[in-house]
């Protein structure tokens, strides 16, 4: 077999299209993204609550909001922090 195909070079780099892809799927991966999600969660519930008092909705609701909030980044954190 190895008449025909030589074999894999293990230092061997990486075509050019293969490392601009990695580059550019970055931000897409699950741990950056929990990353990201971490970064805006509390401007995210700040701005709910003061949005939703603004508009005189009612403090339980906001607050209501913040929790629903809080349990979604949870969830988001357990599924995809592997």
């Amino acid at each position: 077999m190895y008449s025909i195909f030589h074999p894999l070079d293990p230092n061997e780099r990486l075509p050019r299209e293969l490392i601009l892809e990695g580059r550019r799927q970055r931000w897409l991966r699950p741990r950056v993204l929990l990353w990201l999600g971490g970064v805006l969660y509390l401007p995210g519930i700040m701005l709910g609550i003061i949005l939703l008092s603004y508009l005189n909705v009612g403090a339980v609701a906001a607050f209501a909001l913040g929790g629903v909030l809080l349990i979604a980044v949870y969830i988001y954190a357990i599924r995809f922090d592997r």
